[in-house]
């Protein structure tokens, strides 16, 4: 539970608006018929491999057409979810906070993760798959959130070459959703969000900050992927 929308300050004060979204489970429930599919070719033809989840599909086949069809709108889809929920929630903003009032915002970003691609990396047309990691090519702006009582930020990528222009989406875990449970408390919620208005119940333990590692080491570790454009601090934190 992972996808969140955020209010934000950032060092000079200036207010940021936040959010964390992909297709909601219908990228998920494609690939899982693909996936299927794939299984079953390798049956067919009699692959060996080491673990059914390893099977794939060909590139030119119609099976892989019709899998880099759907992944594609899976992708323009959660683009435009994102556009639709940021439009909504810049509405609620300048309704309660601008009287009513339009904003113009002075940088906006809409970045894919977790997602595949068709690129061309040191003279050759390649297939990235971004896990956990979004595109950084010189000039793109990308998001790196960090927890829901860690910092943010928001950076220009440096176009790093055997990185395939990629960096890091998150801090990433540090603990698997089932350990965090059993290691932290409420109380260790609490305290490691104060200052935040969030929900702080075990409904949400799994998200505790402790869960993930340090997200400023996580940035000095990939200094020469992006480039710090702001640096963010949440005031309030909606999971969901």
């Amino acid at each position: 539970m992972n996808h969140f929308i955020e209010v934000c300050l950032d060092t000079e004060n200036q207010v940021w608006l936040m959010l964390h979204s992909g297709s909601r489970n219908i990228g998920n429930m494609l690939a899982q018929c693909h996936i299927s599919t794939a299984k079953e070719l390798a049956k067919m033809a009699g692959n060996k491999l080491a673990d059914p989840d390893l099977a794939y599909f060909v590139a030119g086949t119609p099976e892989f057409q019709a899998y880099w069809r759907d992944l594609q709108w899976a992708q323009d889809y959660a683009r435009f979810n994102r556009n639709v929920m940021m439009a909504r929630f810049k509405h609620i903003i300048e309704k309660h906070l601008a009287g009513g009032k339009a904003t113009k915002p002075l940088l906006e970003v809409n970045c894919h993760h977790n997602y595949a691609e068709k690129e061309v990396h040191f003279g050759e047309e390649v297939y990235v798959t971004r896990k956990g990691a979004v595109r950084a090519q010189q000039e793109d702006y990308g998001i790196i959130p960090g927890s829901m009582g860690a910092i943010s930020y928001i950076v220009k990528g440096k176009g790093h070459a055997h990185s395939f222009c990629s960096c890091s989406h998150g801090a990433g875990r540090l603990l698997s959703r089932n350990k965090a449970k059993n290691v932290y408390t409420l109380d260790d919620l609490i305290e490691q969000t104060k200052g935040v208005e969030c929900r702080k119940d075990t409904g949400v333990l799994d998200e505790i900050p402790g869960a993930y590692k340090p997200i400023d080491q996580v940035m000095e570790n990939q200094s020469d992927l992006v480039e710090i454009v702001a640096t963010l601090k949440q005031v309030v934190c909606v999971k969901g």
